[in-house]
């Protein structure tokens, strides 16, 4: 493309450099490249070629990932380590990943995994829960805790320069917690309190109530992690202390170290504060996964006065070892997985009836729950499980080229996000540990999207999306709803009330 300059410019640059004093020598080369950076200012093309604004820029191809290696070694006690280097800021990650979450709850003591974990920072070592804060605080370092239905996890956020300190601290948590019986107090009336304010959250009861109806009360899948009333005021130190003792176990964890470190630097380090950790890995646990919903239901949740109703549709999906993974993360991203999604852009773009809808398939050891929800005006209750259930009959049919390509872009352009942070690449890393991914699975991913096809997206719906045989959770007005749902002839419908899905509220 030629450039011009108008003779006003040409002449206001020569009388620019006109006026300039002379230099000494050593210093025309500077001159030189002031008067040519001076000349490119002054200038200007002489047609600008205007942006085509009829449809949007066509995006460019996903960034390929490539990872730093994932290190696996062990101390010497057998503890594994798996480890991942990243140098561009000077923070380390360290998660002590257990074996063991709120599976392992005893049907009569539900709550204790969590209730264990919530209660590892709260004093530990020779430090009480004001004095462990404090020295966390003064390292500018960050402890946390908690379990989830396989796992728990006590995760440490450091600077570099304070590592040393920080493991030390870490170890305490993890190993030597105290259980204070006051903090276990403080805490279970807090739980107790959350399972009253739970009565007046439309999306607290549909979550309680799906996962019931889905798995049975007789699976860890079908009741609350937290706990109920009943094993929560019975819960005592001794329960805490022994769940503890017999899950976390060297040879029932491993350390994940993600920053600024090396193997040598850290592997001494390591050894100092998590050598003495013993025990061994103790039994597994099988748990059978229950038939899926044969026949639609319908569950109506009156919860009178709300502005709005919450609707849960779904039914027990797949594991996360499937064979089908990628498929269906498609399958879900084109249906309710993305803002663009026909879930989103047809309850809210296009009908007004929700802030935002979506579906999720929730992969685990064992095959969780396909979800598809929102919430929805009261008014327009029935209209929204109409359009629910015609996205999900109208996904079993083949998608677009559109639709494809885009759901596999929003897949494969997001991707990155995960390992943009020291934690966020420490908890990919410890999904590779939960389910046995190889170490290549990251830099992997974004070819496996890419190759989905729409005949494999067509074949994982109709294998996993049947419209027919799914449970219908509403949460709302009984008085509003209740008739137009009949009328919808979804099924048949059973109605509840909030202590048939929470029981009695706990007296504070």
């Amino acid at each position: 493309m030629t450039i011009q300059t108008s003779d006003a410019l040409n002449h206001l640059r020569l009388k620019i450099q006109s006026t300039i004093e002379p230099r000494p020598p050593f210093c025309g080369m500077k001159r030189i490249v002031f008067l040519l950076l001076l000349s490119l200012a002054l200038s200007f093309p002489s047609q600008a070629q205007e942006p085509d604004r009829s449809k949007p820029p066509e995006l460019g191809p996903p960034p390929t990932m490539h990872l730093p290696p994932v290190q696996r070694f062990a101390l010497s006690n057998g503890l594994e380590v798996m480890m991942m280097e990243k140098h561009d800021v000077p923070l380390v990650q360290v998660n002590v990943l257990v074996r063991g979450g709120s599976t392992l709850d005893p049907p009569e003591e539900s709550g204790l995994a969590s209730m264990t974990a919530a209660l590892l920072n709260e004093g530990a070592g020779s430090r009480n829960a004001l004095e462990l804060a404090d020295a966390v605080d003064f390292l500018g370092a960050s402890i946390q805790s908690g379990a989830g239905m396989h796992t728990t996890v006590v995760s440490l956020h450091t600077p570099l320069s304070k590592l040393d300190s920080a493991l030390a601290l870490l170890a305490d948590v993890a190993i030597r917690p105290m259980f204070p019986a006051e903090e276990l107090e403080r805490e279970r009336k807090a739980r107790l309190t959350g399972l009253v304010q739970w009565r007046d959250e439309p999306v607290a009861l549909a979550s309680v109530l799906f996962n019931r109806v889905l798995y049975g009360t007789d699976h860890p899948y079908g009741v609350p992690t937290v706990g109920n009333e009943k094993t929560l005021r019975s819960m005592a130190v001794k329960d805490l202390q022994r769940f503890h003792h017999a899950y976390f176990r060297s040879g029932n964890a491993t350390l994940i170290v993600v920053g600024d470190v090396t193997k040598d630097s850290i592997l001494p380090k390591l050894e100092e504060t998590f050598s003495r950790w013993e025990g061994k890995a103790p039994a597994t646990l099988n748990l059978a996964v229950p038939e899926r919903v044969e026949k639609r239901m319908v569950y109506l949740v009156d919860k009178p006065g709300t502005a709005q109703s919450v609707v849960r549709i779904g039914r027990i999906g797949v594991s996360r070892l499937t064979e089908d993974y990628f498929p269906i993360l498609v399958l879900n991203t084109i249906l309710g997985g993305s803002f663009t999604s026909r879930l989103n852009q047809n309850l809210r773009e296009e009908h007004g009836y929700s802030y935002g809808a979506g579906s999720v398939f929730d992969m685990r050891p064992l095959p969780g729950p396909f979800l598809a929800g929102a919430s929805v005006q009261t008014n327009v209750t029935d209209k929204a499980l109409q359009e629910f259930m015609k996205e999900l009959k109208r996904i079993l049919q083949p998608v677009t080229d559109e639709e494809l390509a885009r759901g596999k872009n929003y897949l494969a352009l997001g991707y990155p996000e995960n390992f943009q942070s020291v934690a966020g690449i420490a908890a990919q890393l410890g999904e590779l540990i939960v389910y046995h991914l190889p170490d290549e699975y990251f830099n992997e991913y974004v070819h496996h999207v890419l190759a989905v096809t729409k005949d494999e997206v067509a074949r994982v719906a109709k294998k996993y999306i049947d419209p027919e045989r799914m449970d219908i959770v509403v949460v709302g007005d009984r008085k509003q709803i209740e008739k137009p749902l009949r009328d919808l002839n979804l099924g048949p419908v059973k109605v509840l009330s909030i202590e048939d899905v929470l029981g009695k509220a706990p007296k504070l």
